[in-house]
């Protein structure tokens, strides 16, 4: 069988190395134009050029995947398959006909809820207990298609985005290896999205990493742990950025107004919320590395009283 791997993230590497450990055929891996990156903003392969790359596949990478010289060009891999991970464009009907077995997508959320760019952070932030990944057979539509195998994954209280996203990507190279099995042998169930019970995750912007300490603690302390570790929640202190990266919530939060630092500790300061408190673990100013909140106060004279969120 041949198959063509259009992917982009970091979340689409395990998979694409799962496949690799097949006898499938990787024809040709599609991914996104390099983009600028990094404070120099210089231009970056995504995580799958550069997979790709290391594993010498062919590369190609469209501006625009919907123009008729890249829907000619994946048409000359002569694919049997498409398998579609992260890839960041909506794929066009030309591109999803084109392969005997269809296009087969792994979407990292229990559809039909979290469809969209966004749904290890967004389930996070919204403090589900569970996730899952689906395989589904692509449509036009964004991530609307029938869906194929699932498998459900329980979240702890604590887990970050980045221990969620890592233990996502693995279920999902499972479930498509055994996806693609039974497509094989005819024995796939194909069943439709129920639309009434559709969420959709909205890709994260600036104002998602913003911390609005009138939010309940245990929202903050949701979105904090969904934007670790990437790209952080943000609050202001003295006129400049400070990311969070690690909290707890705190039973007795002391007095003070929401953004107000109650208490200075060894081990990470109280910040007031709108019903509580978190205690702050591990930061980050502009320009610095990630440092554990007991480390940062030995060199800042951060003192109660101070109050985060203000601009200057």
């Amino acid at each position: 069988m041949r198959i063509v791997f259009m992917g982009t993230s970091a979340f689409a590497v395990p998979i694409l190395e799962k496949l690799l450990d097949t006898s499938y055929e990787i024809a040709g891996v599609v991914t996104q134009p390099d983009r600028p990156k990094g404070r120099g903003n210089k231009l970056a392969a995504s995580a799958i050029k550069e997979k790709a790359v290391s594993c010498g596949l062919p590369i190609f990478q469209p501006v625009k995947i919907k123009t008729p010289e890249a829907i000619e060009y994946i048409g000359k891999w002569r694919p049997d398959l498409i398998v579609v991970v992260s890839y960041g464009q909506i794929i066009p009907a030309a591109i999803l006909q084109m392969p005997a077995f269809g296009c087969i997508n792994v979407h990292a959320s229990f559809l039909p809820k979290y469809r969209g760019a966004a749904p290890i952070q967004r389930c996070l932030m919204n403090g589900e207990k569970k996730s899952g990944v689906t395989t589904m057979f692509m449509d036009e539509g964004l991530d609307t298609g029938d869906i194929l195998l699932q498998q459900e994954v329980e979240i702890g209280n604590e887990t970050t985005f980045g221990q969620l996203h890592d233990q996502l990507a693995a279920v999902g190279a499972e479930l498509l290896i055994t996806t693609i099995e039974k497509l094989k042998t005819g024995t796939l169930v194909r069943r439709k999205q129920d639309e009434a019970a559709s969420t959709y995750a909205a890709m994260i912007k600036k104002e998602d990493e913003l911390i609005n300490w009138q939010d309940k603690a245990k929202k903050i302390f949701d979105q904090i742990r969904a934007l670790n570790p990437q790209p952080g929640a943000s609050t202001m202190l003295s006129g400049e950025t400070l990311k969070i990266f690690k909290s707890r919530i705190i039973k007795e939060p002391g007095d003070g107004v929401p953004g107000e630092i109650t208490a200075v500790l060894p081990s990470g300061f109280i910040v007031k919320t709108g019903d509580g408190a978190l205690e702050i673990l591990e930061v980050q100013k502009a320009g610095k590395k990630r440092i554990d909140a007991g480390e940062f106060l030995r060199g800042s004279s951060l003192k109660a009283g101070i109050v985060l969120g203000k601009q200057g």
